[in-house]
């Protein structure tokens, strides 16, 4: 188990993950970073959220792996 941290970014903000979330493998840090974007993207359905990535980080700091929201959201039409 470990402390991965779900911040997000476009190129004109940035939301940082203070808290981050325990879990035991990649593959649930994946699936809680696919549940994060759609929940960003239902509750701020205003935003164009195309541009934006999640980075999922470690607790030192270590980029794992980046979620970009299109890859959730799919293109748009």
């Amino acid at each position: 188990m470990t402390q991965v941290f779900f911040h997000c970014s476009n190129t004109k903000k940035v939301f940082v993950d203070y808290n981050g979330a325990i879990v035991n493998d990649l593959t649930e840090a994946r699936d809680r970073a696919t549940r994060l974007v759609q929940s960003f993207t239902n509750d701020r359905s205003l935003e164009d959220w195309r541009d934006w990535v999640m980075h999922v980080n470690d607790d030192q700091g270590d980029e794992l792996f980046v979620v970009p929201f299109t890859f959730v959201l799919g293109k748009s039409h």
